[in-house]
């Protein structure tokens, strides 16, 4: 049985980016600068920077039966994480995300799902065991809702700790949200949630109590530069994110998410959990890239922010 704390359930994609001075409107064409291929995906980038941040980790995850699929895994085991649940689905190609990046650091995306969209309940189902045996699970909502569904009960049943990426930004139905322990929705995530504008801290909070309302047991809203809003029995405030240069925000949310599961499986405080993964999540944004931009553990604490 897999010794994993960490069950990473969600998305693996190969990433196309493109820099620009600045992202093109509809109909526009821009002259690019840099081109690079990176793994990516949310599942997978959370999966990478849970490892990465000393993590125990599982990924459970679909991909095509095709050299984008094959070097996904290749890099996952490289990264430390077991890869023996994840499927080489024969029927559909492995997940691809357009990206590009302007000279601010803002993005824009398209994501073709391919074998993404296939992950489905007998996939979790077959993981029963190494959910049994785990604390935390974490997905995303780049799979199928019914399989995210699934997901959530599985995790309540056994008696884990479901972490709730409400990334792509949907609607969720109350069943789901009674499942989860923390969701981490930005500020875009928490509106649709909760149908109140988060545009700062007062207002992020109304969110969080509509969200939390509906179920969900902590909720950690993550805004930016400003930081994350936290509401809990444990801890209800602001944690304030470092001053830094950013260039390229493309996984900050998915380093957030992952740097989150591994300080919550170290029996970390919910406030504690969520400096850490503020701070791994600052660091990101200063790099480019999906994956080649998640700091490790090392560097959390040797890192010195200026303000």
């Amino acid at each position: 049985m897999s010794a994993a704390k960490i069950i990473v359930i969600g998305s693996s994609n190969s990433d196309m980016v493109i820099q620009s001075e600045k992202l093109p409107k509809p109909g526009e064409t821009v002259m690019g600068k840099k081109f690079f291929m990176n793994p990516g995906g949310k599942g997978a980038n959370q999966a990478v920077a849970a490892s990465r941040l000393g993590g125990a980790v599982l990924f459970i995850a679909r991909v095509g039966n095709d050299l984008f699929g094959k070097q996904a895994v290749f890099t996952f085991k490289k990264e430390g994480i077991d890869t023996s649940l994840i499927v080489a689905d024969p029927q559909n190609p492995s997940g691809v995300a357009l990206i590009s990046v302007d000279d601010k650091g803002e993005n824009s995306i398209v994501v073709a799902p391919g074998a993404n969209s296939a992950l489905n309940v007998d996939d979790i189902q077959r993981a029963a065991a190494v959910i049994q045996a785990a604390e935390i699970v974490i997905t995303q909502l780049e799979i199928p809702m019914d399989t995210v569904e699934f997901i959530g009960k599985s995790a309540l049943a056994a008696g884990k700790k479901f972490i709730l990426n409400p990334a792509p930004a949907t609607k969720l139905s109350d069943e789901l949200l009674k499942t989860v322990f923390v969701i981490t929705p930005n500020e875009t995530e928490a509106a649709i949630l909760s149908g109140i504008t988060v545009s700062d801290v007062a207002s992020a909070k109304k969110a969080a109590e509509k969200i939390r309302a509906r179920g969900v047991k902590n909720v950690i809203i993550t805004m930016g530069s400003n930081g994350a809003f936290i509401l809990s029995d444990e801890f209800t405030g602001t944690v304030s994110a470092p001053k830094v240069k950013a260039i390229d925000t493309t996984a900050a949310g998915d380093v957030f998410n992952g740097a989150l599961s591994v300080a919550l499986s170290e029996k970390l405080s919910i406030k504690e959990a969520v400096e850490f993964a503020v701070r791994a999540a600052s660091i990101s944004v200063t790099r480019m890239g999906a994956q080649s931009s998640i700091p490790y553990k090392k560097e959390i604490a040797e890192t010195t922010f200026t303000a």
